[in-house]
């Protein structure tokens, strides 16, 4: 789906091979997926997606459910790619199949070792403020990779654990958004990551979602300058993002919900900078997509 007026553009790998074959997350236990409604979801997303980014597609494969969670193929900056090396064996024939996209889509890709777990974009997401990429473990992927990541991509990597198995991957429950703002689920961290958050995100730019915003995955969503993709959200955290400038659309995912996934985890960003500051600051507070840039100065003083 070529949008010829985009600047960004996401992988998704199509559904028809998705389902719940096996149990990797408290979601997914005793779940049976509808494959009509599922494909219904995924293209709804990926209609909606395309009219504002281009989106690129990778096949799935036979007996391969959760590859259609391309966020997990790896992590990318500029024309970097490091590739993700999951932690249980029903994910890791993914491997083969995503690091042949990157390589003939011309990124160069990076292989950790076989014994260091690392899973991609859904546990490594880049802050849309500083140049600063934030990396989840505890559940999937190892803090070990925190460094070697940060010196294969040369960007600041901010280690958080996460303690809730129900939110496994960082992409579940941390949404690093456009101009500085952060959409969070506290609770799925530890004490002292939920004070790193707070030491480097100011309060006025951090959006604390309720638990039932949480668990309908609203953090799991996918953003596009002002732009907000994303399955469920109550409409009081709607009128707050729309507050901060943000066009919030819902588009149901249940079928993926029980899988443990949504719009952010159905897409990975492969048009990722870390200069997103200079443009910000760029035309002043106010730069990006019409979104509020954060003013660090100004909220801490």
């Amino acid at each position: 789906m070529i949008n010829p007026a985009a600047a960004e553009r996401f992988l998704m790998c199509s559904p028809e091979h998705f389902e719940v074959s096996y149990v990797i997350n408290p979601w997914m236990a005793g779940n049976v997926v509808d494959r009509a409604l599922a494909a219904q979801q995924w293209t709804a997303l990926a209609t909606l997606l395309g009219a504002v980014a281009t989106v690129e597609h990778i096949n799935g494969a036979a007996g391969i459910p959760d590859m259609v969670f391309t966020a997990n193929a790896g992590v990318v900056l500029g024309t970097a790619c490091v590739l993700s090396r999951f932690r249980v064996a029903e994910r890791q024939g993914e491997e083969v199949h995503f690091e042949r996209w990157f390589t003939s889509h011309g990124f160069d890709v990076l292989t950790l070792p076989r014994d260091l777990h690392f899973e991609g974009a859904g546990d490594a997401l880049l802050d849309r403020y500083q140049s600063l990429l934030w990396l989840g473990y505890g559940h999937r992927s190892d803090p070990a990779c925190a460094p070697i990541v940060a010196d294969w991509l040369g960007i600041e990597t901010q280690p958080l654990r996460l303690v809730n198995d129900r939110f496994y991957h960082l992409d579940t429950c941390f949404c690093p958004l456009a101009g500085g703002y952060l959409l969070y689920y506290p609770a799925a961290f530890d004490i002292v990551s939920q004070a790193v958050i707070e030491s480097r995100v100011p309060a006025g730019h951090r959006i604390v979602v309720t638990d039932v915003d949480a668990f309908a995955f609203a953090c799991n969503a996918v953003n596009c300058g002002r732009h907000l993709f994303l399955n469920k959200a109550s409409p009081t955290l709607v009128d707050q993002l729309h507050g901060y400038g943000f066009e919030v659309t819902q588009t149901p995912l249940t079928e993926y919900l029980k899988s443990g996934g949504s719009a952010k985890c159905l897409t990975l960003k492969v048009t990722e900078t870390s200069n997103e500051r200079a443009a910000l600051c760029a035309g002043g507070s106010r730069d990006f997509a019409g979104i509020p840039a954060r003013n660090d100065h100004q909220l801490l003083a």
